[in-house]
Parts: structure tokens; sequence; C-alpha cells
């Protein structure tokens, strides 16, 4: 019988990575994890979920003190630079960082720096920084190495005034205006981001709306609310190229409108971080994109190969790659079956944020599937008028006969959190999940969880 040096590799420390690598220690398998960054965490930690979302709660504070009244007696209005934004981002990262060690310290799990590569399916070669190899040898791999922005081979991304969202963290200035092409979750996200702080945007978008996966009522909510902001949002235009100075940039799109600002921000994309993995010696082949392809166990189509996270694609969301990352572990154990995660909340962190789950109005329509609506406006809600929160709202989408709940929409402060209520809903079966139960259950007063009666009532009220 084959001796190794560990039951299970993990290749990165992501969500996916870490969570795969707790699962397969706590069920008693020797796990090391490689990862090519100098510390913890993976992208979501440096580079997107994390720092993105420090940004914004720094923006939101600011947003809320100049536009409290009551604060007007204390000072001036604040004004935040991008610079001092990063800092409270960066102490964040740290906070995490440090955190996440200890996981692996706790577990005695066993971390590598350095760039992993395959030499054959069960041999590893890692290379450190300081260009020293270790051969690890494992039973299972698990590839968790995410993604990086996709960078189109037209566009000088070494200049000073282009970005991705990557290299947007380490921007070292505050632009008068910036133009953001994309207008996915990431760029949409920024844009809130910027414009919060007073920075000019153009927001470029490929589609004929924003977010097209949202309910339209939803979409149509952002957009009103990324203008009011001062975002000039261009839906239906596809760039031809960018042309870079001194003194700014140019994006010539190719309907012959040409845009000027101090700096571009791309957001149009994701590549899986496959590149110089060594795919080719265990005959492993990736889409355009560098993303890996994987069954409901995610194996890929080798065996004792496993791959979750960013790196595999749809839904690209940290709170689906740990749960990929643990089912993947599973599988790489013997489990017969695993969860596969394809039931994913969005959480979408624009000011104000957005989530939802289930089906919209759209896809039932297309469906042909009866349904009824029922809303409630924050404007209404005490806890709204107290914190100030009044825009958004919640909005539920309900079986007329049967009463069960088919999607969950939520535009406002504080949706991400929200959504999970009605979730455990849904989630209830042998008729658990009904519109009733929002009736016929106390919420605390005030809450901005009772807009769930509210919206239930609503929606009964039109039967």
């Amino acid at each position: 019988m084959t001796t190794f040096d560990y039951d299970v590799l993990v290749l990165g420390s992501g969500p996916a990575g870490e969570s795969a690598a707790l699962n397969a220690m706590k069920h008693g398998h020797r796990v090391a994890v490689i990862e090519a960054q100098d510390t913890v965490g993976g992208a979501c930690t440096h580079q997107g979920t994390i720092p993105s979302k420090a940004l914004r709660h720094m923006v939101r504070q600011a947003i809320r003190y100049n536009t409290t009244p009551a604060f007007r007696d204390i000072g001036d209005p604040r004004t935040l630079t991008y610079p001092r934004l990063l800092s409270h981002a960066n102490e964040v990262i740290a906070r995490q960082v440090d955190m996440r060690s200890r996981f692996y310290y706790r577990n005695q799990i066993r971390l590598f720096f350095g760039r992993g590569r395959f030499v054959d399916k069960h041999t590893i070669e890692v290379i450190s920084e300081e260009g020293q190899v270790e051969l690890l040898t494992a039973a299972s791999v698990v590839i968790a190495t995410g993604s990086r922005p996709y960078q189109p081979e037209n566009i000088d991304f070494s200049h000073p005034r282009v970005y991705d969202s990557d290299s947007i963290l380490k921007m070292t200035n505050t632009p008068g205006k910036i133009i953001i092409y994309g207008a996915g979750v990431i760029g949409c996200e920024y844009a809130s981001i910027f414009s919060g702080i007073g920075i000019k945007i153009e927001l470029i978008n490929s589609r004929d709306r924003l977010l097209e996966f949202l309910d339209d009522e939803i979409s149509d909510a952002l957009s009103y609310q990324l203008r009011n902001t001062g975002v000039m949002i261009r839906h239906r235009e596809v760039y031809k190229s960018v042309v870079t100075s001194d003194k700014g940039v140019e994006v010539l799109l190719e309907s012959g409108k040409r845009l000027h600002a101090d700096a571009l921000l791309w957001c149009n994309g994701r590549s899986g971080n496959t590149q110089n993995l060594g795919l080719e010696n265990i005959d492993l082949e990736t889409d355009h994109r560098g993303q890996l392809v994987v069954d409901e166990h995610y194996q890929t189509r080798v065996p004792g190969i496993y791959a979750a996270g960013d790196v595999i694609g749809w839904p690209s969301l940290a709170s689906a790659a740990y749960d990929q990352g643990r089912s993947a572990a599973a599988s790489a154990r013997g489990k017969e079956h695993c969860r596969f995660v394809d039931d994913v909340p969005t959480g979408i962190y624009t000011l104000p944020e957005i989530s939802s789950v289930g089906q919209t109005e759209r896809e039932l329509t297309e469906a042909k599937i009866p349904y009824e609506v029922g809303r409630a406006f924050f404007k209404d809600t005490a806890r709204g008028q107290i914190s100030g929160e009044t825009v958004g709202m919640l909005k539920l989408l309900f079986h007329p006969d049967t009463l069960e709940i088919l999607g969950i929409h939520c535009f406002g402060a504080e949706a991400a959190e929200i959504i999970h209520i009605g979730q455990a809903i849904m989630k209830q079966q042998n008729g658990g999940n009904t519109l009733r139960y929002f009736v016929t259950t106390t919420f605390n007063y005030p809450t901005m969880a009772e807009a769930y009666r509210t919206a239930a009532l609503n929606g009964l009220n039109r039967l």
C-alpha cells in the first residue's frame, strides 16, 4: 500500500481551501495547505470580500454622519480620502489573517508558503519565494486557488492610472473622476463606495440593465440609487480602446463616445487561478476562463483531484466557497453523499445593499407559475425611521393557492442579514414553507425583521 506524506493536500487558503483543510483534519486526516501569498486568507481576505466591505463600512459611516441633522450641531461634514479608507481596511485584514492563522496552528495543519505545481496526481512541487523546492505527496488534492481579475491584452494595466479590482487597493490618491468598466457585482459595489466619498463615476455596462440576474424591481431600485448619488450609468456600451497619459485616461467606446477620467477601474470578469499549476501533467484541462469543471462531488475529471471555490466559477461567493470546500473534503475521504451548493442567497454590498433568494418575478412568469407579491417599505418601519435607514424594501413572492414562498428580494440596509429569516422558512419541509408563518409569529418591535410581517399582510390582502 502506497504511503503518502498527507491524506489531503489543499492548494489555496481562501474560504474553500480553509474549510476543506479544517473539515479533513476534524475527521482525522493528515492535512497540509499550500498558499501562494505570504499570509493566509486568499483573495477573499486580501483583495476581495474583506477589504471592499471594510471600505464600504467606512463610507456608510461617513454618509450617516454627514446626513444626520443632529451631527451638524457638532461639526462640519467630513470628507474621507481613499487612502484613509484603506487604512481601516488594512487593519481589518490584519485581524483576519491573525485569526485564520490560529485556525491552522490550533488544528495542527501544516502550512507551506509558495507556488504549488503538480508533478503527478499524487505529488505537488512547492517552490518558495526564495526558490527552494519541496516535494509533497498526498492521496487526494483539493484545488482551491481562487480567481483573479480578467485583463484584456490591449489594455495597459501597468499604467498608474489603470486599475483592476485587486490593484485598486493600492491606489494612493483620491481621483476626481473614475471610469468603471463592467457593471457586475464588483463594479456596482465600487461605484457605490467611490460615489459615497464624492468621486464622480462613469459606470459602463455592456448589458441592458444592471445585474440582470436580480429581480427587475430591485435592479431598477439600484439604478435609481446610484444615479441619485451622481453615478452616470451607460448601458449597452462596449469599449474599443483605452488611451492613457500622464494627465488621465480616455476610453473610446464602440458607439463612438469618448469618455475621460482621472483613472480607469476594470471590473469585467474574472479568471481561475490555474496557470502554472502543472495541470498538463495530470491531463486536466480548464475552460477559456481558466476554470475547472467538477461533478456533484466536486471531483474533477481526474480521480482524487477535487476543486472548490472561485476556481470552479459560479456562484463565486465566499459563502458558497466555505460550503464547497467542506463538501470537497467530505468527498475526498470517501463520503458517498455531500451537499452540492446550488441554493446560495445573493449578497451584494452596494449602498444600500441587496440580497435575494429563490426565484424572481421574471423567472416565475416565464415558467408560468402563478404568484402574488407582498411588499414592506423600510420608510414605513419604526426601526427604519429611528435609524434613518428609510431607503429600501422587502419583497415576498408566494404562490396564491398554497402560500408557499417562492422568492425573497431585499434592497436596503442590512439586506444580507434580513434575507436569512425568510431563507430559513423557505427551507422548511412538509408545509412549513408558508407565508402564514410571518403573520402567526410575533416579531420584536421595533426591528427591521418585522418587515416580514408587514410584507406578508400586504400580500395576503391582495388575495
